[in-house]
């Protein structure tokens, strides 16, 4: 499977484990806003039936005080506390559910309440207001009093009303009770489940990435492996793997790769054999063939120089120089050739002491001034390359140079971090910025070389050993303002 395939799988999975949870966190929170929607129900049902059972009691005594005492402050009391229990009658039936228990409690407390106000209270009312007519309608009160207060009746009436309260507002204790215990059970299994859901999300979250991390890790490690196996030179290193993710792939793409290179470097090799070989044939094999000929006019001038026209002599001049140049070239290419070919020995090179030696290979011209700057540092690295440079540099600068008097090459240096920076500058004739890129070209000579005496190799070997080394050599010069060429060399090669 591909691994994005994994991870898009994986991410699936976390996410529905979490959208269950966010539902089940929603379902309680509606629960629990529900349970205390139902609790402030309750509580407005038990404040209102506490309200009802004191207004009644209200009633009651108000009643009483009136028949004792006929003050207008007693009746008010008990109108008052009448109209405020029609109201929480109507109020309660609204608050409590219609198929509930409590509907049936509701509808006997109603009738006990309207039973004792018609029975009761209205007749004795009544009756107490007709004893201020006569005394006879006074003892027919006492009567009636004793009839309806004394005898129980009433009395049983309250004790049915206040039975009836009792049991309405206990149903209401035991309901919110019952709503307090299924949101506790709920908040304990929301609970329960949320915590198993975020520890199943993390074990499998965590499974995933160690899955996910070790195939690539253990994919990537062998790519590397390959990788360094490639750059160690080794091209027939392989990968066995037939998965189908996208490492997969690419593991497979780099044995292609392998193989591919395997081909063309064994091809590049070969070649560079032959040619190698071939630069080896030419310059051995032509060598002999030069040299006959060297000899050839060596005898002549020894043999015929007296008896010989100067105009001939003057052509065997000529050969001979042909010749030193033909056998110049093929040295050159021998050079060129065995460039990053023999072992690299690195020891400690005194450039000091470098550029002495290179003096003595400096052609010898008036008028030009050779200035070193002193205290060149020591390197640990490889001597005779940096021979060759600076003395290609250095003889190129006395060979091309124009001045007959107060002409200079300057050999200097500047600290570059890492690097030392190498400067050979002179105040000769210059170079044209076109061709920059073509003198370091093998055989490339920007003056006909009857001027002047040049192979063209040089430059081209100062060239290819900074590149072998992955170095670079700059340029800056234009026509008639002298050339300076400047290249970076490594201070310590110890570790390299």
């Amino acid at each position: 499977m591909k691994i994005s395939n994994i991870i898009l799988f994986s991410f699936f999975i976390i996410l529905l484990l979490f959208s269950i949870t966010t539902y089940l966190n929603y379902a309680l929170a509606d629960l629990t806003n529900e349970n205390t929607e139902v609790f402030e129900r309750s509580s407005v049902v038990v404040r209102h039936s506490n309200r009802f059972q004191r207004n009644f009691l209200n009633m009651v005594s108000g009643l009483r005080g009136y028949l004792l005492t006929t003050e207008g402050f007693f009746i008010q009391s008990y109108d008052s506390a009448m109209q405020e229990n029609e109201d929480i009658l109507k109020e309660l039936a609204i608050l409590v559910p219609e198929q509930a228990q409590q509907q049936d409690l509701l509808r006997d407390i109603r009738q006990l309440h309207t039973y004792w106000i018609q029975n009761f209270a209205v007749p004795l009312l009544e009756a107490r207001k007709n004893t201020l007519l006569s005394d006879s309608t006074k003892r027919a009160f006492d009567k009636f009093y004793r009839v309806k207060l004394v005898d129980g009746l009433e009395k049983d009436v309250q004790a049915s009303l206040q039975r009836k309260f009792s049991q309405f507002i206990n149903f209401e204790y035991r309901l919110r009770e019952s709503e307090r215990e299924k949101l506790k059970a709920s908040v304990h299994n929301t609970k329960v489940v949320t915590i198993s859901l975020t520890i199943i999300s993390i074990v499998v979250g965590t499974g995933i990435a160690v899955f996910i991390a070790y195939s690539i890790s253990s994919k990537m490690i062998n790519m590397v492996i390959m990788a360094n196996a490639i750059a160690g030179g080794n091209y027939e290193v392989h990968i066995h793997d037939r998965g189908k993710s996208e490492l997969s792939q690419l593991a497979r793409a780099l044995n292609r790769m392998a193989r591919i290179l395997d081909t063309n470097i064994t091809l590049l090799q070969r070649q560079r054999d032959e040619l190698d070989q071939f630069a080896h044939i030419v310059s051995h094999d032509l060598k002999a063939p030069l040299r006959g000929i060297d000899n050839v006019i060596n005898w002549i001038e020894e043999d015929h120089l007296a008896a010989l026209p100067k105009g001939v002599v003057d052509y065997l001049a000529l050969i001979k120089g042909r010749v030193a140049r033909a056998e110049d070239m093929l040295k050159g290419i021998l050079q060129y050739a065995h460039i990053g070919k023999a072992e690299r020995i690195k020891e400690v090179v005194d450039v000091n002491e470098l550029l002495l030696e290179v003096r003595e290979y400096l052609p010898s011209r008036s008028g030009i001034t050779l200035t070193v700057q002193t205290g060149f540092p020591m390197l640990f690295t490889e001597r005779i390359p940096l021979v060759q440079i600076f003395t290609n540099l250095m003889v190129n600068a006395y060979k091309y140079h124009d001045k007959t008097e107060n002409g200079f090459v300057k050999v200097y240096f500047k600290d570059a971090g890492k690097y030392y920076q190498f400067f050979v500058e002179d105040n000769g004739p210059g170079i044209d910025p076109k061709y920059h890129q073509k003198i370091f070209r093998i055989f490339q000579t920007l003056h006909p070389r009857d001027f002047v005496e040049s192979t063209g190799v040089g430059l081209s070997i100062v060239k290819k050993i900074l590149d072998d080394r992955k170095l670079t050599i700059h340029l800056e010069s234009e026509t008639g303002r002298g050339a300076t060429f400047s290249f970076y060399w490594p201070k310590d090669e110890t570790h390299e």
